[in-house]
């Protein structure tokens, strides 16, 4: 039975997170296995990366997401921790249940293309305002 217990919490010490990479004005993010003990910092090693994000939309309009399904998959049934970006792009991806701030966030973002008084004019693009107007 005590073996059974330490194969699931075989990652407790690990957490799932975003490792910043690229310039400021140009952001490119590694999602990688890491101690929770370590620091956010790119010149300290990860255990593993398993994916990558790029916030910036290309010319298309799409974020890019890369996902190591079947190493993720590993690491979550071992019990490791995910940090909430990671939870938020990995319940986008359809892998986990949706994270309740991505909730709260396409709540706000109706509120504000349908109330006015709720929007806040640096955000929305011009084009937006204009075909909802």
């Amino acid at each position: 039975m005590s073996q059974v217990s330490g194969q699931l919490a075989k990652y407790s010490r690990y957490c799932l997170r975003l490792s910043h990479w690229g310039c400021k004005n140009r952001p490119f993010y590694h999602i990688v296995v890491a101690k929770k003990s370590f620091p956010n910092r790119h010149y300290i090693d990860p255990v593993e990366q398993v994916g990558t994000f790029d916030p910036l939309p290309n010319a298309h309009n799409e974020k890019l997401c890369a996902l190591n399904l079947e190493r993720l998959s590993h690491y979550i049934a071992g019990g490791i921790t995910i940090e909430e970006p990671v939870a938020q792009l990995l319940g986008l991806a359809g892998f986990t249940p949706n994270h309740p701030s991505t909730y709260s966030q396409a709540w706000r973002n109706r509120e504000a293309l349908t109330n006015e008084s709720a929007r806040r004019t640096n955000v929305i693009l011009k084009e937006v305002q204009q075909e909802f107007a």
